[in-house]
């Protein structure tokens, strides 16, 4: 949940939000996928160009950001969830009880099926995946930065579309990711 307390003293790109698990507000770069406890140093804010090859520059890198995930991407995933995931439970199984070990073994086997030709992701999303958008084949809809758990955000933005990620760890368990768009 986004914040819009004291929004006009941060930085260009920084929001306030609310922490789920702590109940505390917490700073979060909408760009960069930053975030932190402590307020961002208001002297992290991009320099202004100084000459039209500076502008240039910063104009490229703008758009680099924007063709490279700064807009919605779409993604499908399978998630594995261990007894320390944030909620050990799923639509499968009340209570989870596979070490981080186990889970991690799990996903490697798909993802080598996957690799092989042997199984799709949608597929095995279906009937493995322990979050609800098994029903989905592991399809998540159209999102942006801000609105996954950062390590998910990151790992999915820096996919291209058709590319598979290797294991990706948050604090739900472990997924493997496949950008669809």
């Amino acid at each position: 949940m986004d914040v819009p307390a004291h929004q006009s003293a941060l930085p260009p790109n920084w929001i306030v939000r609310m922490s789920k698990s702590r109940k505390l507000p917490y700073y979060y770069n909408t760009q960069t996928g930053k975030s932190q406890w402590t307020p961002p140093d208001p002297s992290e804010t991009p320099a202004a160009p100084t000459t039209t090859q500076d502008h240039q520059q910063q104009q490229q890198t703008t758009s680099n950001n924007a063709t490279s995930g700064g807009g919605k991407i779409r993604v499908s995933h399978l998630l594995v969830k261990h007894a320390e995931s944030r909620r050990p439970s799923s639509w499968k199984q009340a209570h989870i009880t596979r070490t981080k070990q186990e889970a991690l073994e799990l996903i490697e086997g798909y993802q080598e099926d996957i690799e092989n030709g042997d199984a799709t992701l949608e597929k095995l999303a279906r009937t493995q995946s322990d979050c609800s958008s098994a029903r989905n084949g592991g399809d998540l809809e159209w999102f942006g930065r801000g609105q996954m758990q950062p390590a998910f955000e990151q790992a999915a933005f820096a996919l291209n579309v058709g590319e598979l990620s290797k294991p990706v760890w948050s604090d739900s368990g472990v997924h493997l990711i496949l950008r669809t768009g």
